[in-house]
């Protein structure tokens, strides 16, 4: 099971702790200040596994870490206790960096540095360890080291992942509406008149007789007669051919999503014939 950082589990961890962090509170060994709290280290689950301590009035600069059942918080105080903590216990213990590996070897060191002087059976099991148990271990085999109760740690919440639904606005396409030219061949008929020159010859008159000198016999008399038509004058006027609306309509529909959520569940341990009341409990389960 991995470690996270609180704020990287949950970026708004503060609400769990009615906006009391214990991050920057005091760290006392006894009547002694060695330090403070750092951060919070907590499990896949949610579950807090260890405070980061920094160490610098013991060892300066340097950051271990403490289990949460090592743990006694004093909220009007501001501080987090360690009783019996020892300064040979701190030196003894793996430094923590941002480039720490906390795989279980890393933890192990850390246990065996909180854990009571193993005997040689129990010191045996640890180096034997096999990597079944390695895959197997759980917190729940060290109580003392990662429990938890309402005398020390009463403002120690459990956590639930609940889907929080936004919506994002995010460019889907484009439309671009503009016009271009066109060029076609149209014709239209134009009724035109054209003037012709109509001679007629009458024949009724001829044989008639002229008065004496009514016939002057004159060389190159004419009649002018000026002969008109019409042409087409054509030119182009631009009219209106159609107005074109461009606008946008919105469209509400609604959508599923889903992903999977976390919550924590309450683990109570009871050992003989103790009984428990405990309304709640269909909240959590028992073990």
């Amino acid at each position: 099971m991995s470690l996270h950082r609180i704020k990287a589990f949950d970026p708004d961890y503060r609400h769990h702790f009615d906006d009391r962090d214990l991050v920057g509170f005091d760290f006392y060994s006894a009547n002694d200040k060695i330090g403070s709290v750092d951060d919070l280290l907590v499990d896949d689950e949610g579950q807090f596994r260890y405070l980061v301590i920094n160490t610098g009035a013991w060892i300066f600069g340097k950051k271990v870490l403490l289990p949460i059942g090592q743990a006694r918080i004093d909220y009007n105080q501001r501080r987090t206790f360690a009783d019996g903590l020892t300064r040979a216990q701190v030196e003894a213990l793996p430094e923590f960096t941002n480039e720490s590996n906390l795989d279980y070897g890393y933890e192990e060191r850390v246990r065996g540095a909180y854990r009571p002087l193993a005997s040689d059976r129990d010191l045996d099991r640890t180096v034997a360890s096999s990597r079944d148990e390695r895959d197997g271990y759980r917190y729940e085999q060290d109580p003392a080291l990662y429990g938890m109760n309402e005398r020390d740690h009463q403002s120690l919440k459990l956590y639930e992942e609940r889907l929080i639904a936004h919506k994002q606005r995010q460019k889907t396409g484009e439309v671009t509406v503009g016009k271009h030219v066109e060029t076609e061949q149209k014709k239209v008929q134009v009724p035109v008149e054209k003037e012709r020159v109509v001679i007629e010859r009458t024949a009724d008159a001829a044989g008639r007789p002229v008065a004496a000198g009514e016939a002057t016999f004159d060389q190159g008399e004419v009649a002018r007669v000026e002969v008109y038509e019409e042409t087409p004058d054509l030119h182009k006027e631009a009219f209106v051919r159609e107005e074109v609306s461009v606008r946008k309509e919105v469209k509400q529909e609604t959508v599923n999503v889903e992903d999977q959520v976390r919550h924590e569940a309450l683990d109570l341990n009871t050992e003989g014939r103790a009984l428990v009341d405990d309304p709640n409990q269909h909240l959590g389960k028992r073990r």
